[in-house]
């Protein structure tokens, strides 16, 4: 993943892409744009996200054995249709707040304590973003800068420019397609133009544990 991306279109079967859809519909049924902690509180995601075919592709990218560590899912509707300006991810989900070097920026999200990690933290990291629903470049697709990850955090000013001269890959895919994604790979979307569902699981994968006696929110941690 030297860009710091891969498209792979077919990963999940049409049968359970069904499944969880079925398995989602009452969670959007109050119109949240994100919801959170579902590694712990749905035994189907958490299911999904320790499946063999699903860590192999964590396994692989990270090049060591991978655990998932927060998944969130997103659903871009007429009602909840946002966009996202370019940005990095950087924050992580922890179980609570300590005073540790590297980890600074704290924020509840949802009642679950975030911080920003450090880059060596963040480049033994990969998301996975199941799609659930056909996503085209009407409907919300992620547009990413290739090769923006290896260069660490990046200032406000870098942002802006990269831009300026890197072309953007639109990543169009079908559902029960997944997207791989550094965590610090400069990544955007726009509001879908198109009425619907543009459902996608985001599940973040680790291989490390972490320092100073910090634990991840949903992960267990290396086994």
């Amino acid at each position: 993943m030297e860009q710091g991306f891969q498209i792979l279109p077919a990963v999940i079967a049409p049968g359970q892409v069904a499944e969880l859809n079925r398995e989602f519909t009452h969670l959007s049924e109050d119109g949240a744009a994100g919801i959170r902690g579902l590694l712990t509180s749905n035994l189907v995601v958490r299911d999904l996200a320790s499946s063999a075919e699903l860590l192999a592709l964590a396994n692989i990218a990270l090049s060591a054995p991978a655990f998932a560590v927060r998944a969130i899912l997103f659903d871009k509707t007429p009602g909840t249709n946002w966009k996202v300006p370019w940005h990095q991810d950087l924050a992580v989900a922890l179980a609570e707040k300590r005073d540790v070097d590297g980890f600074h920026r704290w924020s509840i999200k949802d009642g679950v304590p975030h911080a920003h990690a450090p880059v060596g933290l963040l480049e033994r990291m990969i998301t996975l973003r199941l799609h659930l629903d056909d996503c085209p470049a009407n409907n919300g697709a992620l547009r990413v800068l290739p090769g923006s990850h290896r260069h660490g955090k990046l200032s406000a000013a870098d942002i802006t420019e990269w831009p300026q001269r890197v072309p953007a890959v639109v990543c169009e895919l079908p559902a029960g397609g997944v997207l791989l994604m550094r965590p610090l790979l400069l990544h955007a979307s726009s509001a879908s133009a198109r009425p619907g569902h543009r459902r996608v699981l985001h599940l973040e994968y680790a291989c490390d544990d972490l320092p100073g006696g910090l634990r991840w929110a949903e992960g267990a941690g290396p086994a």
